[in-house]
């Protein structure tokens, strides 16, 4: 699905009435099955983008197009189905603590049944081999059974991106994948992502705060302040646009600089570890 913001503004959804943007006007494309990261410090905006993308809150100027179409020009039923085809994976899941894992990860393809199957599934799981898959692309399959609330924060993040490969959606928006995760687990999670997207032919939209995992997609996109700071082949994002970006921000920039650079960079830091 092809996605294009003309000149877009939009507050935080947490922002008090009247607030300033988080995102200022912004133009971008990204077309079908294209994979791109989304950098910079916090408060650039990130978070905000990804939930007008998912049709999450209405821009404040400017406007959406999701595959040619205006989503909030639809009505009420045909803006439902149109959300049914965008994942939306916050950096926090929305995981109920006492639920199964299993009715948790297949809850993903709800936007694709009705209504009697939708409720059986919560009692009766109904494609319970496709949710071990699932799970065992994130070493996971071991869990399957397992309440939520037993899970480490870790293991929660990754049942959260293990969804996504459920879901029918053709646009997958990650917020912060790996921000509970160890550098292993780390790099176990990025690239089931960018590969399964690949084999789907799904567009990938993620927000990153480890520069050097962001560096490795094709495309990256830097915030500041709600602004566009480039929008660049990876190749082209040099230490000193890196620098720029994260200027006043410097501890945010986390991670190893562009391959072209790496002679020169320090080893990876890590902010958080859980299993």
């Amino acid at each position: 699905m092809p996605v294009e913001i003309e000149q877009m503004s939009a507050r935080h959804p947490a922002a008090r009435l009247g607030a300033a943007p988080a995102l200022k006007p912004l133009s971008l494309a990204v077309a079908p099955g294209e994979q791109v990261a989304v950098i910079g410090p916090s408060g650039a905006g990130k978070t905000t983008l990804l939930h007008a993308l998912a049709c999450a809150l209405q821009p404040a100027t400017g406007r959406l197009l999701l595959d040619g179409t205006d989503p909030w020009t639809l009505s009420t039923a045909q803006l439902q189905r149109l959300r049914g085809r965008l994942f939306l994976a916050p950096q926090t899941p929305p995981l109920p603590p006492r639920q199964r894992v299993v009715t948790s990860i297949l809850a993903a393809r709800l936007p694709r049944l009705g209504l009697w199957r939708s409720l059986r599934s919560l009692v009766y799981p109904d494609d319970i081999g496709g949710a071990h898959e699932a799970l065992e692309r994130f070493d996971l399959a071991h869990k399957l059974w397992e309440r939520v609330d037993r899970l480490s924060g870790g293991e929660r993040q990754r049942v959260g991106l293990a969804r996504a490969l459920l879901s029918p959606a053709a646009v997958w928006l990650i917020d912060e994948p790996l921000s509970a995760l160890d550098p292993t687990r780390a790099r176990q999670a990025i690239d089931t992502l960018t590969q399964a997207a690949r084999e789907r032919g799904v567009t990938l939209i993620t927000t990153l705060h480890q520069v050097d995992v962001a560096t490795r997609f094709a495309r990256v996109i830097g915030l500041r302040e709600g602004e566009l700071a480039f929008d660049l082949p990876s190749a082209e994002v040099t230490q000193r646009r890196l620098a720029q970006l994260y200027a006043q921000h410097e501890h945010e920039l986390a991670g190893a600089p562009p391959a072209a650079e790496a002679q020169t960079a320090a080893a990876p830091a890590v902010t958080m570890v859980c299993r």
